[in-house]
């Protein structure tokens, strides 16, 4: 029994050395292969979760001044989660404050197909509209984006100046009238009250809500509205000359009808600037203002 056990064992062995030398040829007869790599898959929810941080570094680089930055992570984050219409969003704004219009047409299309009940996306595609010098098709597009959120401030200043770019003076009076009765301290909807005002022919009530509109903010545009109209009232009047030299310093690219015309000046203010600018006094105002303004500014 126990020569048996021994020759067993000795056959056992012999197997298994044979079972290694043959492993062992087979291994050489290939060249050595690199380990593959084991490559993490992430889940669809962490793709999601993924998705969402990174859009909030998007909104958070926004907030920050940086729209290119925040246009690149934004396109990544609705490659990770395309169906949620706030990432859109995101995306839209960063490319619209980027320069980058047309994609930005894009992502607004693709975030209102997701949420049409979205009130601000309607509001983003109208301001893309008066961006383009559209008036007509941004109406109708804050019309709707106002029966979604009435009380939206901005969006009755927007139609308020898409009414100034049809020429419905009246009707754009009306709109910002109702931006400020929203939200009082809205000085802009307010300096645009007057820029209207002045256009119709009631320069005594544009300079008297000028004069508010200095007492929330102290802004170049409003100060140097103010002087000229002043000084059409009353040519050479102190205080329209102290005023445009400030406002001139401040602000030289309003030295530009172009820039002027830009901000929704009308023809009657524009004419009203020249002629201040005219005065002796403010030569030198003038032709430094000249000299360090953007003429890129008035295109």
């Amino acid at each position: 029994m126990g020569s048996h056990r021994r020759s067993s064992q000795s056959f056992n062995k012999a197997w298994v050395l044979a079972a290694l030398m043959s492993t062992i040829g087979l291994c050489s007869a290939e060249p050595a292969k690199a380990l593959i790599p084991y490559v993490f898959t992430p889940s669809t929810q962490e793709l999601e979760g993924a998705g969402i941080g990174i859009g909030r570094t998007a909104a958070q680089l926004l907030r920050l001044g940086q729209p290119k930055e925040a246009a690149r992570l934004a396109a990544l984050a609705v490659r990770l989660q395309p169906n949620d219409e706030r990432l859109w969003s995101v995306l839209a704004e960063a490319q619209l404050r980027s320069e980058q219009l047309d994609d930005a047409a894009g992502s607004l299309a693709r975030a209102k197909s997701l949420n049409p009940t979205n009130a601000g996306l309607w509001f983003a595609e109208a301001s893309l509209a008066l961006r383009d010098n559209r008036p007509d098709d941004a109406i109708p597009l804050l019309d709707r984006g106002l029966s979604l959120d009435p009380k939206n401030a901005t969006a009755y200043f927007d139609l308020g100046n898409a009414r100034v770019m049809q020429s419905d003076q009246k009707r754009a009076l009306k709109a910002f009238e109702r931006a400020t009765s929203i939200k009082p301290s809205f000085w802009e909807a307010l300096n645009n009250q007057s820029l209207v005002l002045f256009e119709m022919g009631n320069t005594k009530e544009a300079i008297r809500r000028w004069r508010s509109v200095l007492k929330i903010n102290a802004n170049p545009e409003p100060m140097l509205a103010l002087a000229a109209a002043l000084n059409k009232v009353r040519p050479g009047d102190e205080e329209s000359l102290k005023l445009a030299q400030r406002a001139l310093a401040e602000s030289p690219n309003y030295v530009l009808p172009g820039h002027q015309k830009k901000q929704l000046w009308g023809l009657k203010l524009r004419r009203a600037t020249a002629e201040l600018f005219n005065n002796p006094s403010l030569q030198n105002a003038v032709e430094r203002a000249e000299a360090n303004a953007d003429p890129k500014s008035a295109n």
